[in-house]
């Protein structure tokens, strides 16, 4: 494996709360004006122009709004901008620059699905693990079955209070209280956000789910 940088990378939030994975800078715009505090662009384009307005805009939105804004994928536009963090999956530390990214104070988090694959993210001392996916989803082509809520439980057991953790996958509404329920302190949204009839009361509602944790 790629050696971790050393000194690993810049600390976030252990409760990172809710998290919505968004598409657009609109959609980061719309939601941190509702009082979310964490988001993700995940901007699927190969227009490098499009990519870096889009980065720039929603690292902006961050700014104003003292949020953490993490940039999926794209780590160079993320450092350029100067991005609060990046999402990187496992793959992508074969070939991201780890150790231009911590020398840029971006944070980083990273994709795991199952023991191995944490074990190998723990190598990095990354920022935050995505735990996932809890429950099938449509959002992504996954490499492994749905991890299950007792899964869950056991992975924020064994890791909790070492690094702060991120369920994500087909996390809804309806799932968020049994995900919470496993202790974890943030959970990824994509649909229960973006495809909600009314944003602003999808999000009050996920939100209050959070204000009644421990």
């Amino acid at each position: 494996m790629p050696a971790a940088p050393e000194g690993g990378f810049p600390a976030c939030p252990d409760r990172l709360g809710l998290y919505p994975v968004l598409p657009s800078a609109d959609w980061v715009e719309r939601v941190l004006g509702l009082g979310v505090r964490t988001t993700q662009l995940r901007r699927k384009t190969a227009d490098a122009a499009d990519l870096q307005r889009e980065i720039s805009r929603s690292v902006e939105a961050g700014r104003r709004h003292d949020a953490q804004v993490f940039i999926n994928d794209h780590w160079r536009e993320a450092i350029a901008a100067g991005a609060y963090g990046v999402h990187l999956g496992q793959e992508d530390v074969q070939t991201a620059d780890l150790s231009a990214i911590a020398k840029a104070g971006v944070r980083l988090g990273l994709s795991t699905h199952g023991y191995y694959e944490m074990l190998r993210a723990l190598h990095f001392k990354p920022s935050y693990l995505a735990l996932g996916a809890v429950f099938p989803t449509t959002t992504k082509v996954m490499p492994t079955k749905p991890q299950g809520l007792a899964r869950l439980s056991r992975y924020v057991q064994l890791l909790s209070g070492r690094v702060p953790l991120v369920a994500i996958g087909g996390i809804d509404a309806k799932a968020m209280p049994g995900v919470l329920e496993t202790g974890v302190r943030s959970a990824a949204v994509v649909r229960a956000v973006t495809e909600a009839p009314d944003t602003a009361a999808a999000v009050l509602s996920l939100q209050k789910m959070f204000a009644g944790q421990r």
